[in-house]
């Protein structure tokens, strides 16, 4: 199991949780998603065959160009 973490300042509301968590659950291996509106965060923790680029194009096809890896 690894996790992940992208920082996507545009999320602001219930509405954009749910959004990114709809894309990004839909990912095969995705096993918890969690945004964090106070700190801006997504946490992902997804298998090994999960690539952090598809995490980032699944936040951004729920509509948030502005993406990136938290080290």
């Amino acid at each position: 199991m690894a996790t992940e973490k992208f920082l996507v300042p545009g999320v602001s509301c219930q509405h954009c949780v749910n959004a990114v968590n709809k894309e990004v659950s839909a990912l095969s291996g995705v096993q918890k998603v969690a945004v964090d509106l106070a700190t801006k965060v997504v946490t992902v923790e997804h298998g090994d065959q999960v690539a952090p680029a598809a995490i980032i194009a699944a936040i951004q096809e729920a509509g948030y160009d502005e993406v990136s890896p938290v080290a």
